[in-house]
């Protein structure tokens, strides 16, 4: 698989992921939900603090660490990715590789500028939206954007029978989590590489048994060959 063709994947993903985000950011407010196809695809507007499918930890702190390791992760993908198109790695898994740097890349993009380029958007107490580049700044400063989330797949839900164990007679619901075009290409990548691990990675095993049957048999060879004249 040619290098611009990975180009080109990765940066179609991020430009889809940065321009659903921008329209979110810019005409829903928090909480805000709206829905696509019936009752079970739903745009629904939330922010979290920088970790896929809305999860956060550690405050300001685990913030600043999450958004530099996202960076590190994305500077380390960018060699990684090279150095498997030029090792011609299979190309299934190039394709896994580069959208899963797309996702990281997506998401470290909001973490890195959102919080300067736009102000705080309002809630259900404020049915305001954002402002792109506002007068009295953003909200945050560099490393302190959140990232926006806005797919809901509330497929299915209800009360399960008491007899379940732990969770018997609770409310649940399927799928609950609110995620991005970069989360999913993220999780996508990731079960793809574990689903057809052994598709990827068997060429190469079979490529070293050759190898080393390949260069087992001329030992083999020259091993009779000085037998023989040992003999005469």
């Amino acid at each position: 698989m040619k290098a611009r063709q990975v180009i080109l994947l990765i940066l179609l993903i991020i430009f889809a992921d940065q321009a659903v985000k921008f329209y979110i950011k810019l005409n829903y407010y928090i909480g805000e939900e709206h829905n696509v196809l019936g009752n079970w695809f739903k745009l629904h507007f939330v922010e979290n603090e920088g970790m896929a499918w809305g999860w956060s930890f550690g405050g300001a702190f685990g913030k600043i660490a999450l958004t530099l390791f996202r960076l590190a992760a994305v500077i380390f993908g960018v060699f990684y990715i090279r150095n498997i198109i030029r090792k011609r790695e299979h190309k299934g898994f190039i394709i896994c590789a580069a959208l899963i740097f797309a996702g990281a890349l997506g998401n470290l993009i909001d973490s890195l500028f959102y919080g300067m380029i736009f102000n705080e958007s309002g809630d259900v107490f404020n049915h305001q939206a954002a402002q792109l580049f506002p007068k009295g700044g953003g909200y945050g400063t560099f490393l302190h954007g959140k990232v926006v989330d806005m797919l809901y797949f509330p497929i299915a839900s209800g009360v399960l029978p008491k007899w379940v164990p732990i969770w018997g007679g609770e409310y649940v619901e399927f799928f609950r989590p609110v995620f991005n075009i970069a989360d999913a290409s993220i999780s996508i990548g990731v079960i793809a590489i574990l689903i057809f691990q052994k598709k990827f990675f068997g060429k190469h095993e079979t490529t070293k048994t050759t190898t080393t049957s390949s260069v087992a048999e001329p030992a083999t060879t020259t091993e009779i060959t000085a037998a023989d004249k040992t003999a005469e």
